[in-house]
């Protein structure tokens, strides 16, 4: 994919930029790896100076990168604008707490004195991706940059103005030159920049094809990676559940950033008791949405971020209907300019579609239909991924029962699956491995250093 910015809801190119050559890319490490010698060496008084200045810049301009999102990518222009705020919060949160996170642990042994300490690695490479261009890179730089480390950023093709904006903002926060850089590169340089000896660990964000190919590389160099990657969440919802809510709630999680979030709500499990009833509110729901130009206000859904997206998601759900999948609404790629596509609800999917197992990314959602607590586990963990996962009840017990027995990283009882900043995010399955956020992300690059001292007599 060429680096270019193609506005999703006119499919016009914008604007196109040429990948870094290799002395280009050469001099970006370089600079990387000098700038890490004296920003170890930083107080975290320091850090989180600066940290708590690119919040501010964040927070102030969010018209602005909340409108760079919307032209790359093409998230409603509202949730563009929160996910500004949302990544000032994270930069927040950081400057607050990087120093508890990362204080000497003092571990009384036979030592006269032994603690562990938390140091930097060094360069950090991320890969990420379009879906949330700013807080995707902001969950790992603003951990990452407090800890001591730098960080050089592959962003996705697709959206390269919301790369060199994040490097821009570090940059206005105070951050010297080669803290954090962006890297103008296709997938194919990534090995290069991996390889390098300077770069310490790896972290990515994206597609399972690609979280396979960094880490089996990153594997034959031994450096760490974090790897986040697909979803396809279950959203069970049992007798007891508050019936307008959850649709309410399912509604909004399942088109949240236009249906294209690993977190979205993906499976909808519900009990045969209320499933009619929350069918038909459901649908009814789904056909109110407004889709439309994202720059406007009033649009709930956008168009999808790119035409091989669009192409993808279409062929997904064809395959689905054609083999006995019912449609409800949707099912279409819309006749306008841009990359549309209808809001959209299946039943009665086949166990042996691609609609079944693999991640539907857009505002598709799929209905179930079972007759217990023990069907819906069974059904939602009947899936190569475990991201998140939702479950609307208020019985105590089935509630121990689900949060036992979900194969997920996180489970929300009567609430869509959102990260926070406080909490550790991550997956197990083929969702990938390591967590982002709270105390066990920003340890996630840091070398764990043991202390042990004898004192001499």
């Amino acid at each position: 994919m060429a680096i270019a910015t193609i506005n999703p809801a006119t499919g016009k190119t914008l604007k196109t930029f040429q990948p870094f050559t290799e002395d280009e890319v050469e001099s970006k490490l370089r600079h990387a790896y000098e700038a890490f010698l004296k920003h170890r060496t930083e107080s975290f008084a320091a850090r989180s100076a600066m940290m708590r200045k690119a919040a501010d810049i964040l927070e102030s301009e969010k018209d602005r990168w909340g409108s760079l999102m919307v032209l790359e990518m093409g998230k409603p222009i509202v949730a563009a604008r929160q996910e500004a705020e949302k990544c000032a919060r994270v930069c927040r949160f950081y400057a607050d707490n990087a120093e508890k996170f990362l204080s000497d642990e003092v571990v009384p042994t036979s030592a006269s004195r032994s603690y562990v300490r938390y140091e930097p690695l060094g360069t950090i490479l991320a890969v990420m991706p379009w879906n949330f261009p700013f807080w995707q890179v902001f969950r790992f730089a603003s951990p990452a940059l407090m800890a001591g480390n730098v960080g050089l950023l592959k962003h996705a093709s697709n959206v390269p103005q919301c790369a060199i904006a994040i490097e821009e903002i570090f940059r206005r926060a105070g951050f010297p030159e080669g803290v954090f850089q962006t890297l103008l590169i296709g997938s194919d340089q990534v090995q290069r920049v991996l390889e390098d000896p300077t770069v310490k660990a790896a972290t990515l964000t994206g597609s399972e094809p690609a979280g396979r190919s960094v880490a089996s590389l990153a594997g034959k160099l031994i450096k760490k990676t974090v790897l986040e990657l697909g979803g396809s969440d279950p959203f069970i919802v049992m007798p007891s559940a508050d019936l307008g809510e959850a649709v309410a709630v399912g509604i909004k999680a399942r088109t949240v950033n236009n249906g294209q979030s690993c977190i979205a709500a993906k499976r909808f499990i519900v009990h045969d008791k209320l499933y009619d009833a929350f069918r038909k509110l459901f649908v009814e729901q789904m056909e109110r949405l407004v889709v439309g130009d994202p720059m406007d206000e009033r649009t709930n859904v956008g168009p999808l971020a790119t035409l091989d997206g669009l192409e993808t998601l279409d062929e997904q759900v064809r395959t689905a209907v054609e083999s006995g999948a019912r449609l409800l609404i949707g099912g279409k790629k819309l006749r306008r300019q841009g990359y549309f596509y209808a809001p959209t609800v299946l039943e009665n999917i086949p166990s042996d579609t691609p609609a079944y197992s693999e991640e539907l990314f857009g505002p598709v959602a799929l209905l179930f239909r079972v007759k217990s607590a023990e069907e819906a586990v069974h059904l939602a963990n009947d899936t190569p991924f475990g991201l998140g996962s939702s479950v609307w009840t208020s019985d105590p017990k089935e509630r121990e029962f689900f949060l036992r027995n979900l194969d997920a990283g996180s489970v929300f009882f009567n609430a869509m699956v959102a990260s926070d900043p406080q909490l550790p995010f991550g997956g197990v399955k083929n969702s990938g491995y390591g967590r982002e956020l709270s105390a066990f992300g920003i340890r996630e690059f840091v070398n764990v250093k043991t202390v042990w001292i004898k004192e001499s007599a």
